[in-house]
């Protein structure tokens, strides 16, 4: 990581100047500075760019540019073409630590459970099996696809962990992009911008409802909805889900969510 960020650094400040609100960059950059800084060169040079994006955050000295308010982001802008981008607000998404948690029966099978391999597909498969889209959007959903990876016109390369299908009471259709973020990573607002410009592309007929979930525990799922609102990405909603045997649920936690409702 700190030769990343040596990498990164480097590619920034030789094209920042005081006043900029983008600097663009390719690919290619990332490898030639590698070169000029004496750094032994990543095997991977897009894992540069994805810690950044979805992992880390910038180097410090970078953050230190942006005015207060304001922070820099890495953004795709084509196939191997990338641009910082100067953004008002947060760089991630963070969980609001006081919101009430609303118990759900756990659906999910004892063998899913045992064979999951990664953070992120124990989540996906809690969301699945529990019908947590469904529930969280009121919707009748369906998954489509698991990590979709296709290309979206001025960006480039993006890739949607889940993607669903929903319709409703009155048989509008859904598009419905899932990010899910398990251990240490973190929910970039670029994974939304490009959930959003994904499936404005892809599915122009489908209303989009953008979600993301992360787990809070190993047993709390956090699940958000997001939208555009005046060219910046906004937070719609948000609900935490505790996953609980179907006993753990009293009368008291259901007089409780009836009241709430």
């Amino acid at each position: 990581m700190a030769k990343y960020d040596d990498i990164i650094s480097g590619i920034f400040f030789d094209r920042y100047e005081a006043g900029v609100t983008s600097i663009r960059f390719e690919r290619d950059d990332l490898a030639e500075k590698a070169r000029q800084l004496k750094i032994s060169m990543p095997k991977n040079l897009g894992d540069v760019i994805y810690s950044y994006k979805y992992r880390k955050s910038l180097p410090q000295a970078i953050i230190e540019t942006a005015p207060e308010g304001f922070y820099w982001r890495i953004k795709n802008v084509g196939i191997a073409q990338h641009e910082f981008v100067l953004t008002q607000g947060s760089e991630f998404v963070e969980i609001d630590p006081m919101l009430a948690t609303t118990k759900i029966p756990d659906g999910t099978p004892s063998i899913v459970k045992k064979y999951s391999i990664s953070d992120e597909q124990a989540l996906l498969a809690i969301v699945r099996y529990n019908r947590l889209i469904d529930i969280f959007l009121g919707v009748t959903c369906y998954s489509l696809q698991n990590h979709l990876r296709t290309t979206v016109t001025g960006i480039g390369q993006v890739e949607t962990d889940e993607i669903y299908v929903g319709i409703d009471k009155a048989g509008q259709q859904f598009i419905i992009p899932v990010q899910a973020k398990g251990g240490t990573d973190k929910l970039g607002i670029s994974q939304i911008e490009q959930d959003l410009a994904l499936c404005a592309e892809k599915y122009p007929a489908l209303i989009c409802r953008s979600i993301a979930c992360q787990f809070v525990t190993r047993d709390i799922v956090a699940m958000f909805e997001f939208t555009i609102e005046e060219q910046r990405i906004v937070k719609v909603n948000e609900r935490h889900y505790k996953i609980v045997d179907a006993s753990e649920i009293s009368g008291d936690d259901l007089y409780t969510y009836k009241l709430h409702a």
